[in-house]
């Protein structure tokens, strides 16, 4: 495989291996926010994607699929326990959310989190063409940055972070914490969703590392002296295109009356789209929900709350009790408030294919995005572009990344139960010329800032890096 003037690096592909029946192997575009982010973008350049298949123990050559070349990353069921399930999911995330659930710190996952970022720097440094450019994302490579610097200082580096970085004091607990702070630091450009972030990480390398930092610039000591880093905000969008598409087709439409029509047609749907994480608030939305059923503010005959919870991290501790959790929650309210044709939570653990997200999207009034703590959310991006008709209402968790964007939803403290189920009344009973107020400006911001306008900035900031170096 020749070599590729841009590199992606992140921990998975962009797609996944399916098995067919027959025995025939398949590679189908993986959901989630960072492959509907970069998939545009790769198709536009000369691109390699350097990533792990997602099963473990399974070696592969490099592929095309897609029209992207891949270069798959092996990991073994132990790297996948440590690096991926250990580290990087119960050290790392847990910590940059605020510490929802504590994180735990061993010293044999840090070393496999080492090995594991080596063995991705080492075959981005063999993917790239000669002062190329190589885009490293999100925690679980963190140490990408500088390890790929050391093997090819002729290519500009960027990284872009996907989740919260925590304040000072609760990054200071990660024992491993100069490390990472140097490993980001390898990159020319990093990005983060909110301007927040970006001060946190800047507040850190002041504190421990003491390089000098102005404005959003950090001096970061070289062989030549110094090297001029920027961390700046770039908030990440979607590609609006595919929503705006599916929205015209009869058979999604069909599909959204459909959705309403097996609930009963109650008067107003409200809608949780998440993947089942303690970050995203899903305990305290069905505890609010379940409370405004109680005291007879909302009715079981006029309102149905549907969350869906895709499958999640299903082998890390944390994630099972909250699945029991919510469970016995959406089991309980359902039992005190179901009727023979009404039912209070539809609940659906599993994961859908976006026609079917997006005829959930039109079905629903009023959509919940109530995280805890949220790198940005794009699930609040997508409802709001498949509005075309600017009905319905969005809640917002104060908490996540969209919210310094989407200033014209309902905001809320999602800890505040109280303040959260009047935010649920508010989107309930919102009249329709205040909902057109609203979704018209939310859908501005959306479909004039998305995911072409992320990428371009951030890869306009590593373009004006190379231009100053050369």
């Amino acid at each position: 495989m020749t070599a590729a003037e841009f590199v992606v690096v992140a921990n998975r592909l962009p797609v996944d291996r399916v098995v067919a029946p027959d025995g025939e192997e398949i590679w189908r575009t993986s959901p989630g926010g960072l492959v509907a982010a970069l998939e545009p973008v790769m198709k536009t350049v000369d691109g390699a994607w350097v990533g792990w298949a997602g099963q473990a123990d399974l070696e592969l050559e490099p592929f095309e699929a897609n029209g992207i070349r891949l270069i798959p990353i092996a990991l073994s069921e132990q790297e996948v326990a440590e690096y991926y399930e250990g580290f990087a999911n119960d050290t790392i995330w847990p910590l940059y959310h605020d510490v929802i659930a504590p994180p735990q710190f061993h010293r044999e996952w840090w070393d496999a989190y080492v090995a594991v970022n080596r063995r991705f720097a080492e075959a981005a440094a063999s993917a790239v063409a000669q002062n190329g450019t190589v885009w490293v994302h999100d925690y679980q490579l963190q140490l990408v940055p500088e390890m790929v610097r050391a093997l090819r200082p002729d290519v500009t580096i960027g990284y872009f972070h996907h989740i919260p970085f925590p304040a000072h004091g609760l990054y200071a607990q990660l024992p491993w914490r100069d490390q990472v702070l140097r490993g980001l630091l390898g990159a020319d450009v990093i990005g983060f969703q909110r301007a927040q972030d970006a001060t946190y990480f800047l507040a850190a390398v002041r504190r421990r590392l003491q390089h000098p930092v102005k404005g959003s610039l950090v001096e970061v000591p070289d062989d030549d002296g110094s090297r001029p880093v920027l961390a700046k905000a770039f908030p990440i969008s979607i590609d609006t295109a595919p929503y705006l598409e599916l929205i015209e087709k009869p058979e999604v439409r069909a599909r959204a009356v459909e959705i309403r029509q097996s609930l009963g047609n109650p008067k107003r749907i409200l809608l949780g789209v998440d993947r089942l994480d303690y970050t995203k608030g899903i305990r305290h939305r069905i505890k609010a929900y379940g409370e405004l059923l109680t005291e007879g503010r909302l009715s079981v005959e006029d309102v149905t709350f549907i969350q869906v919870a895709s499958p999640s991290r299903e082998r890390v501790d944390a994630y099972v009790h909250l699945r029991d959790e919510i469970e016995l929650s959406v089991s309980r309210i359902n039992g005190d408030f179901d009727t023979m044709v009404h039912t209070a939570i539809r609940y659906l653990h599993q994961g859908f294919p976006r026609e079917e997200m997006v005829a959930l999207y039109l079905a629903a009034d009023v959509m919940l995005v109530t995280a805890l703590r949220d790198g940005m959310n794009l699930v609040a991006k997508e409802y709001i572009a498949t509005r075309a008709d600017n009905r319905g209402a969005l809640v917002l968790s104060e908490f996540t990344g969209a919210a310094d964007e989407l200033r014209q939803a309902v905001r809320v403290n999602p800890h505040d139960i109280e303040g959260l189920k009047d935010a649920i009344m508010t989107a309930v009973e919102m009249e329709p010329a205040e909902q057109s107020r609203r979704m018209r400006s939310l859908r501005k911001r959306v479909l004039e800032h998305d995911v072409k306008v992320w990428s371009s900035s951030f890869l306009d900031a590593l373009a004006d890096v190379r231009a100053q170096r050369s």
